[in-house]
Parts: structure tokens; C-alpha cells; sequence
């Protein structure tokens, strides 16, 4: 070997061990910045069955996503309904620091947050894939965090799915006035305009349902879609399933995390909250949609009839919604704001919706 290969190797050498060197600092600290990433590791409550599918079923696949995108680095232990605090008390756990995070349905915080029920379902209201563009592009979540960061809370929506039944009924509903006297579960603003024409509508938890019907204590109910409203058995008793869901023309669910534990995540972590739930949300939509048809086609062999509502019912609850609605308004700035925003882009979207899609009623 002459004296310039001997150099050249020599030199050689020097720049492998040099560049071996390197490399082994830059994945050192690669790996080091990895581990100094903090461990998430939070309780979060569910109000709704993780097992019943679009409504229940995106918080466990938020806990999935953030679990497996993260090397579970991020993990959420979901809880069942119940579990750790009561549905109504879900809110002020967060808010107070006692418990991280909830998968909630807003509407629960009616009573001290009057605007919460406009995030999660409002009659004669927007249909789920409007809901999700109001809440992305239009003003929903801007509005959603100024009136919940007032409770030290962050939403983040996670779910928003398709329309409710109109309810499960003993018999037809033929004329406005069958509905008086009647006692049904109804929840949110659907409810007080049935109050307002005479029905007695309560609040109660989906488990508790199909005994108060099996006893006589509600004549009829609502709940949620066929899908999940065949989980809870209600065609058993009720044979008359009505159509459509004019109360809830889509049901939106969101993650709430307390203020400061969102403040204390990394901005990568946040963005993986907010892809997770995002992602979440157009399953919900998705599931929802796949699974009602199918599950209305086996009504016949259960017994069960599936109706529509008259038009002139549907008319006079529309008219009473607005009453109830305008009441609202005027009772509190933060409803009366939310309430402008979500008609405000209802107008401009229906310009859209009634031009660029076919009406279907050809078919």
C-alpha cells in the first residue's frame, strides 16, 4: 500500500468514525427528546355506552387512535356511563379539576350554561354534516370555547350524527292534540315544546327507559337513532315508531377537557387531541348513516310500524319551537348569540343544499 493510499484510508476512516459519531448523537438525541415527551395518562368519563355505535362508540376510538399514534405515549381509560360522576355532574367535575376529561352531551349543562343545549341538538336545526361545517369553518367552535373557557373547560367536538326518531309511541300520532296529557321522555328544547302543548315530557337516563315504559310511567319515548334505540329494547312496548326527528336533526357529542390540563399539553399533543376527535367525528357520521336503513327494514317482523309524522303536526311544532326558541333568546345573551350565529350560516348553507342537491323525490 503506498504512503497516499495509507492517508487516503487513514482519512477515510477518520470521516466514517466522525460521521458514525454524528449519527449516533442525533438519534441519541432523537430518543432523548422522545422520552422527555410527557406521558398522558387521563380518566375520562362517557355519557353514553361506548358500545352503541355513532353515539357512543368515538370516545373509545379517540382513546384508540391517540393510544396507538403515540406508541401509548397518550392513554385514555374510558369510563362507562355512571362510573365515576352522574351525567349533570360531569361538567363542574371538569371544570373544578377533579376529573380530566368527558366525553359529554353539552345539552346535560342546560341549567347553568342556558347556550349548551345549541351545541349538541336544536329543533328544526342543522343536520349533521351542516352542524360539522358550522362548528369547523363558521363560528361553532370559536363561540363553544369563549362560553365554555369561562368554566375552565375545552370542547373539542368528537361525534355529530344523524336524526333521532320522532318517538316510540303505543299508537298513532294523528293530530297535535293526541300528544296532550301524553308522558314522554324527551330531552333538551325538544322537550319544552312539548311541554308548551301539553304534553308532560321528563328527562331520564337511556338505562332507566324501557322499565318506566314496561311499568306504565312513560306513555311514550325518544332516545336516539333505530340502531340504538333497538339496544335499549323500546319496540317491545312502544310498536309505533314515528318519523322524522324533527326535535334533533342531528346529536352532537364532545370531548371537554379541563382548561388547564389542555394548557399544559404540548402543541403536537393538542393537534393529535384534534385530529383523533375530528377523525372520530366523521365515523360517527358515517356509522350512523350505514346502519338505520337496515335496522327499519326489520321492523315488520318485529311488530313494528314505522310512520311519519302529518305535515300539519310537523307545522305546529315548528311554530311552537320558534315561541320556546325566541324565549330563550331573550332569557339569556350567550343562547341569543349562538342561536343568530347557527341560523345565520343555516341561510347562506340552504342556498347551497336546495341548488346543488338533487331533491330526491324522484326515486
Amino acid at each position: 500500500m503506498t504512503k497516499f493510499t495509507k492517508a487516503a484510508f487513514a482519512i477515510g476512516r477518520r470521516t466514517l468514525g466522525v460521521a458514525a459519531l454524528s449519527a449516533l448523537c442525533i438519534g441519541g438525541a432523537a430518543a432523548t427528546a422522545a422520552d422527555a415527551q410527557e406521558k398522558v395518562r387521563w380518566k375520562v368519563q362517557a355519557t353514553f355506552n361506548t358500545g352503541w355505535p355513532a353515539l357512543g362508540d368515538p370516545i373509545a376510538r379517540v382513546a384508540e387512535t391517540l393510544d396507538a399514534a403515540t406508541d401509548g405515549r397518550i392513554k385514555l381509560k374510558v369510563f362507562e356511563p355512571g362510573k365515576i360522576v352522574p351525567p349533570l355532574e360531569i361538567t363542574p367535575s371538569i371544570s373544578n379539576g377533579n376529573l380530566p376529561a368527558a366525553y359529554n352531551y353539552l345539552a346535560y349543562d342546560q341549567g347553568r350554561i342556558p347556550s349548551a343545549v345549541l351545541f349538541s341538538a336544536v329543533p328544526f336545526g342543522m343536520e349533521p354534516w351542516e352542524y360539522a361545517a358550522w362548528w369547523f369553518e363558521g363560528e361553532g367552535s370559536d363561540l363553544a370555547e369563549e362560553i365554555y373557557h369561562d368554566v375552565n373547560v375545552h370542547p373539542l367536538l368528537c361525534s355529530t350524527i344523524g336524526p333521532e326518531t320522532a318517538g316510540w309511541f303505543r299508537t298513532p300520532i294523528e293530530d297535535l292534540s293526541d300528544l296532550e296529557g301524553l308522558k314522554i321522555r324527551f330531552s333538551g328544547l325538544g322537550g319544552q315544546v312539548l311541554n308548551r302543548i301539553g304534553a308532560s315530557a321528563t328527562l331520564m337516563a337511556g338505562g332507566e327507559i324501557f322499565a318506566a315504559l314496561e311499568k306504565g310511567t312513560l306513555d311514550a319515548t325518544e332516545y336516539s337513532m333505530p340502531a340504538i334505540d333497538e339496544i335499549l329494547g323500546f319496540h317491545k312496548i312502544a310498536k309505533y315508531n314515528l318519523f322524522p326527528g324533527w326535535h334533533q336533526p342531528s346529536t352532537s357529542t364532545h370531548l371537554l377537557i379541563n382548561l388547564d390540563e389542555w394548557k399544559s399539553l404540548s402543541s403536537s399533543d393538542q393537534a393529535l387531541f384534534e385530529m383523533a376527535c375530528t377523525a372520530a367525528t366523521m365515523r360517527a357520521i358515517t356509522t350512523g348513516e350505514a346502519l338505520q336503513g337496515a335496522q327499519i327494514k326489520s321492523f315488520p317482523e318485529k311488530g313494528v310500524t314505522a310512520a311519519k309524522l302529518p305535515d300539519a303536526v310537523i307545522q305546529e311544532l315548528k311554530r311552537v319551537t320558534l315561541e320556546v326558541m325566541t324565549e330563550e333568546a331573550a332569557k339569556d345573551a350567550n343562547f341569543a348569540r349562538v342561536w343568530e350565529s347557527q341560523k345565520a350560516f343555516h341561510a347562506d348553507y340552504q342556498i347551497w343544499k336546495e341548488l346543488g342537491y338533487l331533491p330526491r323525490d324522484f326515486d
